[in-house]
């Protein structure tokens, strides 16, 4: 079977590393045909907007996406596409595995958690505005339907992977309100689920405990700017940003992007890590059935890693962007 999968290559070193995870794709069989569109910087100058309708009819049509990182101006400029894709598509599930690697030096070596985050309200709604030139203000939006949504699909995502445990983060002491309708919410639905483990953690004391004890937790779920910030300190703990994939799941749709940035200082040097995006396409191949490939890549990958000789300057190797992928196809090949 064929699959029609959209490839949104992204600005900055995103066309690098997405190139690496096709390769690394193509060499491991799996039978994957791919549309390609623009989104970001790449597109304002052919289409005069980062996030042309023809992206959204593809991943529509498709399904399923895979996706390089796409440039955020902050501060000014266009709004968030990555943000604008989860909300048009409803993709109200941001999955984040944090895994340690034998070969990449870290703090910890039995890390294995996944943040899922509420991907469509909270802080990130976009409701914002100037009272005046001297005050801002921001609506956080919390509701009922979006957090069991979110809850139920961690419980169930739990069940699926072998996972034992669900935490759900919160600040309720302080946020009573929109907090505690996210708490309460994870709570009833936790009822059902009595197979899994489930536990609330605030968000400030969940900081802390992952930093002294990461390897205490499996499945953590909150809201939509916790699990931003709590996401990018799990990926510290592995790491960095260059070794954590992400999904972004709706109810048909799904999107499969690394979780580092475009860094466009970096850009056509051929020197940075692809192994977040080659890890993202190992989640895409998961979601769309092909999970002997996607542990064939995995595998392949690990290898690499554990032998540390072909690996990109952060892993403290010497190799490319293209030397690390041609080291995976080789192990894949060899496999």
């Amino acid at each position: 079977m064929v699959h029609n999968i959209t490839l949104i290559p992204g600005d900055g070193i995103g066309p690098e590393v997405t190139d690496a995870a096709v390769k690394v794709l193509e060499a491991s069989g799996a039978d994957i045909e791919f549309e390609r569109v623009k989104a970001g910087e790449a597109a304002i100058k052919e289409y005069g907007t980062p996030l042309p309708d023809e992206v959204l009819q593809s991943i529509k049509k498709n399904k399923v996406a895979l996706k390089g990182p796409v440039t955020t101006p902050i501060g000014y400029g266009f709004r968030s596409v990555n943000v604008s894709i989860r909300q048009a598509l409803n993709l109200y599930a941001n999955v984040r595995p944090a895994e340690s690697f034998e070969g990449v030096k870290s703090r910890y070596e039995n890390v294995n958690l996944v943040i899922i985050r509420e991907n469509t309200e909270g802080l990130y709604s976009g409701i914002e505005r100037l009272k005046d030139q001297n005050t801002a203000e921001s609506i956080r939006i919390i509701t009922r339907k979006a957090s069991e949504r979110i809850v139920r699909f961690s419980f169930e995502y739990a069940i699926r992977e072998g996972r034992k445990k669900v935490t759900a983060v919160h600040k309720a002491n302080i946020l009573k309100v929109s907090c505690g309708l996210f708490l309460e919410s994870a709570r009833n639905i936790a009822k059902n689920y009595s197979q899994i483990k489930f536990e609330d953690c605030l968000v400030d004391n969940m900081a802390m405990q992952l930093v002294k004890n990461p390897e205490l937790y499996d499945v953590i779920v909150t809201t939509n700017l916790f699990g931003d910030i709590l996401s990018d300190l799990c990926a510290g703990l592995v790491g960095g940003l260059g070794m954590v994939p992400s999904a972004n799941i709706g109810d048909d749709i799904a999107v499969f992007e690394p979780v580092h940035g475009s860094a466009p200082k970096y850009a056509g040097l051929n020197k940075v890590n692809p192994t977040a995006m080659i890890l993202s396409s190992v989640l895409m191949l998961k979601h769309i059935g092909e999970k002997d490939v996607a542990m064939k890549i995995r595998s392949a990958l690990r290898q690499v890693l554990r032998e540390g000789k072909t690996v990109t300057y952060d892993l403290g190797g010497k190799a490319s962007t293209t030397e690390m992928a041609n080291e995976i196809i080789k192990k894949i090949e060899e496999s």
